[in-house]
């Protein structure tokens, strides 16, 4: 009960959109009628500025960080934790509080993933970071850090010491992030990708 109990207020702590939540204490505007029309960091970039898209990935991220330690915290159970950080995730994604209508969830997953399997996380986000630096393609980046971190667990689990099962939750999270940026895919494969410092080619 107390595993469900995680789960499902971590779902909760997922779904706080804090780039639609900031744009309209600050614009009175939906972020999600502006710029790429995704509700996270990247597009808060595009439409606010630098300020209130630092706050929104740093939010974001803390509700994945969140998610995790609840689970630790109130079951002392890495399954658990590994659960309730992908439920924030979903929730991110698909918040119940505005309409089922939110981002991406890159922020909220480099939480998850940050405190589940830190190291993995921190090789491919150094990595990921170079990427965006070299392409200004912030989706790139995104699926490099997920998936990679994602393999490196993989590959180096025996090392790192994570749990076996780990590896479930980290393929469904490199999933949920595939699919996620498939249109991002696409104009990648086309050329058509927005860079840093562009406006997005579409919502």
């Amino acid at each position: 009960m107390a595993g469900l109990i995680c789960i499902v207020i971590s779902y909760l702590i997922g779904s706080i959109s804090f780039s639609y939540l900031i744009a309209k204490k600050i614009k009175k505007v939906d972020i999600r009628q502006h710029g790429s029309g995704n509700a996270g960091a990247t597009n808060t970039l595009r439409v606010l500025g630098v300020g209130p898209a630092i706050a929104v990935l740093l939010l974001d991220c803390a509700k994945g960080i969140a998610a995790v330690l609840l689970g630790i915290v109130l079951t002392s159970d890495p399954l658990i934790a590994a659960a309730s950080g992908l439920a924030s995730i979903v929730g991110h994604n698909w918040p119940v509080f505005f309409g089922f209508r939110g981002g991406k969830g890159v922020a909220t997953t480099v939480g998850v993933l940050a405190t589940l399997v830190f190291t993995a996380a921190l090789i491919s986000g150094i990595i990921a970071i170079i990427t965006i630096v070299i392409t200004r393609f912030v989706s790139l980046g995104s699926l490099i850090f997920i998936v990679g971190t994602s393999i490196i667990s993989v590959v180096f689990s025996p090392q790192l010491a994570y749990p076996s099962y780990y590896l479930y939750f980290l393929v469904a999270i490199s999933l949920l992030s595939i699919w996620r940026h498939r249109t991002n895919i696409e104009r990648l494969l086309k050329g058509e990708e927005s860079r840093i410092g562009q406006k997005a080619t579409s919502k």
